[in-house]
Formats: C-alpha cells, structure tokens, sequence
C-alpha cells in the first residue's frame, strides 16, 4: 500500500490546496493531509481548528485522513512508514523553496521520495495568506475556499456570512 503524506500550515484550507490533495488521493492508496506547524508564520488558527477545517473540507474523499504534526515532516514519514510527500507547487518561487526542501528531506531520509504536483492555472494565484487578506477587508472568499468552513474565517474578524 502507496501511503503518501500531504503537509501544510492550511491556515485556511484552500481550493488550491483540496485541489492537490484530491489529486494525490487519486494516485495514492492512503494520504494523510499533516497541518505542519510553520514557524516563520502565526497563525490564525489552531492546530486543533485547522485539522477540524480539513476534516470537513476532505470529508468525502475516502482514503484521506488528517493529522497534525510539530516538527520534522521526514520524521513524520518515518513514523507513518510513509514513502512519499506530496508538494503542490503554483509558481517558480514555489519550485525553488520546495526543491530545497525536498534536497534536504532526501538527505535526512532517502526512504522518502517528494512528488511535485502543479496546480491548475484557476488556483496559480490562490494562498491562505491572500484569503486572510481578503477576509479580514471583508471581501467575498466564497470561490476560494470550501464553503464548509467559510463561516469559521469570518467569524475569526468578527464577521458573518451575507449570501
């Protein structure tokens, strides 16, 4: 059984981000969808809330399950047995952090290999950080994130749903 392991901050789930993890629970037996913690960002929602916001978000694919993790992401692997990390990648200056990335998972464990998946062009703009942005204006974030979980952004800025 392939298990491959799809890590983030999620903070939020996005479109783009389900995008890419539908896709690799296609070509994968198992995925796991790991909110990472990042420390070079704060975040807006916990662990506990971004792994609940997954679960919703990813509730109908079946061999996809979600988890959350605070440390190395190879160590992670090695834990679950994984064989593979799955990146989604929606620009060259995604390409190179994530190659580096993945040089430096390679090195630390050569178990585990990283699979590059692209995003499609309607999600090559689409980041958590920008759905934070344009919710905290108080613009409409319907069409970049699931509405299973739009109620929780807004309500993290005071607002609430209006259509």
């Amino acid at each position: 059984m392939k298990l491959a392991i799809c890590p983030g901050s999620f903070d939020p789930v996005t479109n783009g981000h389900l995008q890419i993890v539908s896709r690799a629970a296609e070509m994968f037996d198992r995925v796991i969808v790991v909110a990472m913690a990042n420390q070079n960002k704060q975040p807006l929602f916990s662990a506990e809330e971004r792994v609940e916001l997954l679960r919703r978000a990813t509730a109908g694919m079946a061999n996809v399950e979600v988890d959350t993790y605070d440390g190395l992401l190879v160590e992670y692997a090695r834990q679950k047995q994984a064989s593979v990390i799955v990146k989604g990648l929606r620009a060259m200056s995604d390409f190179e952090y994530e190659f580096q990335m993945a040089l430096t998972n390679r090195k630390l464990n050569p178990d585990v290999e990283t699979v590059f998946l692209a995003t499609s062009a309607e999600y090559m703009y689409l980041s958590s950080s920008l759905v934070k942005q344009v919710a905290s204006l108080g613009g409409d974030i319907r069409e970049f994130v699931p509405a299973c979980i739009i109620k929780d952004i807004l309500e993290k800025y005071g607002r609430e749903e209006t259509q």
